[in-house]
C-alpha cells in the first residue's frame, strides 16, 4: 500500500508531512518510556525491549518483500503496525515501522518521496493504533492465556489492514490527484484489502505466537498478562488433635518473571529473528508474487494512477528492490534485500540505542536532586 508521488495532492501530502512529523514526535517521547521499561507497569522484560526493537523493523521490512497472491492478478505484504505494536509497544511500533517507510522510500524507490507523509500516517500511525486499541480491548476480555495473545493479535492485524485502506480513501476524497467517483476507490480498496487483512493477521499471529512460545516475557502486549500460578497443597491431618499444618506458600509462575529473577539473555531470540530475516529477504523473496499489490491494482483498475509521477530515486542503485548492474535476477533481488535488513537493521537499532541512553540519563538527572535532598525517612 506505498502510496507514489502524484496520486495526492500537495496541500493534503504537506498536511499529512505535519501529522506524521506530530505521531512521531509523540512516539520519540513514548518510545523512551517504553524502552525503558517505565510503560505498562515495567517488568523485568522491558528493559530488554531496546535491543530487540531495530530487529522488529529489519524484520517488518524484510516480510514486506514477500508479497502473496490473494486474488486474480492482485497480491498483497504485511503492513506490520499491528506486529510492531504488540511485539515492542505502540508507540515503538511508530517509529519501526516509519523508519522502514524511509528506508523503503529513499534506498528502493518504493513509496514516493513527497508521499512519505501519507504512508506514515496510512501505514505506520493508523494500522498501529487501530490495532494496538483492538488488541488491548480483546485482551480484557478473554482468558488470561498465552492462546488468547495469539487469538487477539490475529483479529487486531486483520481489522487494521481495511482500516489503513479506508484512511487512504479518505486521504483520496481529500486530495485525490484524478477525477474517480469516490464510492467506488473505498469499494475496491476495502474489498482487497479485507483478503490482505487475512494474510497479515496469519504472518501476524505466528510470529508473536512464535516468541511467546519461547520467551513470552519479551512481547510487550503480553505483559502482566498471566497470573502467577499457586501451589496448592491439601492440609495433613496432625497427631493428638493439633492444628493441620499450614499451606505451603504459593511458588512463583515460571512464565511470569519475579523482580529477583536472573535475567536471561536476548542474544538467541535476536539471531534467529535476524537469521529469519535474512533468508526472508534474501532467498525467498524470489519467490513473491509479482502481481501489483492491493493498491496498485485499485490505481490501475479505477484510473487512481492518471496523474502518477516518477520516483526522484527510481535510477538509484537498489531501485525496485534489486541491485543495479547485476543480471542475475536472483542475486540482484537477494542481495537488494540483505542490504535492506542491515540498513534498516542499522538505522532503527541507532534511533532506538539514542532513545534509551536519553532516557536513562534523564532518570539519573532526575535522581540527582533527590539524592542532594534526602527525605527524612533517609536521614
Amino acid at each position: 500500500m506505498h502510496v507514489p508521488d502524484g496520486f495526492i495532492d500537495a496541500p493534503v501530502s504537506v498536511a499529512t508531512g505535519a501529522v506524521a512529523a506530530a505521531a512521531v514526535a509523540v512516539s520519540l517521547r513514548g518510545a523512551r518510556r517504553e524502552l525503558a521499561g517505565a510503560a505498562q507497569g515495567g517488568g523485568t522484560g522491558a528493559e530488554r525491549t531496546a535491543p530487540l526493537a531495530g530487529l522488529v523493523a529489519a524484520f517488518i521490512f524484510a516480510v514486506q518483500m514477500l508479497n502473496f497472491p490473494v486474488a486474480a492478478g492482485t497480491s498483497g505484504h504485511l503492513l506490520g503496525g499491528a506486529l510492531a505494536a504488540i511485539l515492542v509497544g505502540p508507540y515503538t511500533g511508530v517509529l519501526c515501522v516509519s523508519v522502514v517507510l524511509l528506508m523503503q522510500g529513499v534506498l528502493f524507490a518504493d513509496g514516493g518521496l513527497t508521499a512519505l507523509g501519507v504512508n506514515i500516517t496510512d501505514m505506520a500511525i493508523v494500522t498501529t493504533v487501530v490495532a494496538y486499541a483492538l488488541f488491548r480491548g480483546l485482551v480484557k476480555v478473554l482468558p488470561r492465556r498465552r492462546r488468547s495473545i495469539t487469538v487477539a493479535s490475529f483479529v487486531a492485524a486483520l481489522v487494521s489492514v481495511p482500516a489503513a485502506a479506508m484512511a487512504f480513501t479518505a486521504l483520496y476524497a481529500l486530495g485525490g490527484t484524478a477525477d474517480v467517483p469516490i464510492g467506488k476507490v473505498f469499494a475496491a480498496m476495502v474489498g482487497v484489502h479485507v483478503l490482505i487483512g487475512i494474510g497479515e493477521a496469519a504472518i501476524t499471529a505466528l510470529t508473536v505466537g512464535a516468541v511467546i512460545a519461547v520467551r513470552p516475557d519479551l512481547v510487550y502486549g503480553a505483559r502482566g498478562l498471566t497470573a502467577p500460578l499457586e501451589l496448592r497443597t491439601s492440609p495433613l491431618a496432625a497427631p493428638d488433635g493439633e492444628p493441620a499444618a499450614a499451606p505451603a506458600p504459593a511458588a512463583p509462575s515460571a512464565a511470569v518473571p519475579s523482580a529477583a529473577a536472573p535475567r536471561r539473555s536476548v542474544r538467541r531470540v535476536w539471531l534467529a529473528g535476524l537469521a529469519a530475516a535474512l533468508v526472508c529477504a534474501g532467498g525467498l523473496s524470489y519467490y513473491a508474487s509479482a502481481s501489483p499489490d492491493g493498491l496498485e491494482k485499485v490505481a490501475q483498475d479505477q484510473g487512481i494512477d492518471a496523474k502518477a509521477k516518477d520516483h526522484a530515486a527510481k535510477d538509484s542503485p537498489l531501485a525496485d528492490y534489486s541491485v543495479k548492474d547485476i543480471t542475475d535476477p536472483r542475486l540482484a533481488g537477494g542481495l537488494a534485500g540483505v542490504i535492506g535488513v542491515g540498513a534498516t537493521l542499522a538505522a532503527g537499532t541507532g534511533v532506538f540505542v539514542v532513545l534509551r541512553r536519553r532516557r536513562s540519563a534523564d532518570a539519573g538527572e532526575a535522581a540527582a536532586p533527590a539524592a542532594e535532598h534526602p527525605t527524612p525517612e533517609q536521614v
